[in-house]
């Protein structure tokens, strides 16, 4: 196939690539600057210089392309702009422009949210790839349900919900950088309360081999779940973290989360959210096979790391 790619020189975007390349497929990937163009064409693909806000490029690249994936998400602005509403309406523009494109066509379409959608929907069990998340709980739950409505279509829609600890020595901007920057200023790792929430986790390798798996023959209209791990417990993490760091771990109450680990991160550490991925590994015959997280934390490399 020829696969266009949103979000392709990213931290899993780049490895995705790598994964359709190498397994025979061509790709030409969004690239919002000379860098991001020049990480792609390094590896072997084709790089299209523009934005995801030029909606005319996205939809005469998806409608000549045989499949898309849609990666790319305005992190940027939902974080360090504070813009979340902002970001999740850029996407919804782009998911919109991507589907009609595709309408009609039986082509494949990938598109991307998160684990964290069932953590407003589903209590006191672990979430599946059956679960639908509420939009009133959390916004980019709108995104899912737009671009499964094109598998009524004539697309073969389908999403992948990344795990919130996409995990490896490529990961210099998510969660994990961000909890060891937070250490790095307050001088101890913090969890909230008795750190019992629990997060899922993936290898961003084994992630880029799920979206390829995905790409060649998800059904339409299937929900994804990139979740290595169903669920690690918060403090396991910061116990890590503090190993890692030479950092005392510290409770504290839910109040002084946004203060001490920031306002979206403060208020992502308290949520549950175990998940499996059980059905995902039986319709595509996924199989994990990289390190866990508390493993890849043993291994040091984020600490490595600057901040983000």
């Amino acid at each position: 196939m020829h696969v266009f790619v949103t979000g392709a020189s990213g931290h899993i975007g780049l490895p995705v690539v790598r994964e359709l390349l190498g397994a025979g497929h061509s790709v030409v990937g969004l690239a919002r600057s000379d860098a991001s163009a020049e990480k792609l064409v390094a590896v072997g693909a084709e790089a299209l210089r523009s934005t995801l806000d030029d909606l005319d490029a996205l939809r005469d690249t998806a409608r000549r392309a045989d499949g898309v994936i849609h990666l790319a998400f305005k992190h940027d602005l939902a974080l360090a702009g504070g813009d979340f509403m902002g970001a999740v309406s850029a996407d919804l523009r782009a998911v919109e422009a991507i589907g009609a494109a595709l309408e009609g066509s039986g082509k494949p379409f990938l598109n991307t949210t998160g684990t964290m959608i069932l953590a407003h929907s589903v209590h006191g069990r672990t979430g599946t790839e059956e679960d639908a998340g509420q939009e009133g709980g959390n916004p980019r739950a709108a995104s899912e349900k737009l671009s499964l409505l094109f598998a009524k279509r004539g697309v073969r829609s389908s999403v992948v919900r990344l795990a919130p600890t996409v995990h490896s020595s490529l990961d210099h901007h998510g969660f994990i950088p961000l909890l060891v920057a937070a250490a790095r200023k307050n001088g101890f790792v913090a969890y909230v309360g008795e750190g019992a929430a629990r997060w899922p986790a993936v290898h961003t390798l084994d992630a880029a081999n799920l979206y390829r798996l995905a790409l060649e023959s998800a059904p339409a209209g299937s929900h994804l779940h990139a979740a290595a791990e169903e669920g690690v417990a918060f403090r396991s993490i910061a116990e890590a973290l503090g190993r890692g760091l030479g950092l005392p771990t510290k409770s504290i109450p839910a109040e002084r989360a946004g203060e001490l680990l920031g306002g979206f991160l403060g208020l992502i550490a308290q949520l549950d959210n175990p998940t499996s991925s059980a059905r995902t590994r039986e319709l595509l015959g996924w199989k994990p096979k990289h390190a866990g997280l508390l493993a890849d934390l043993a291994e040091r490399h984020y600490f490595e790391i600057q901040g983000p």
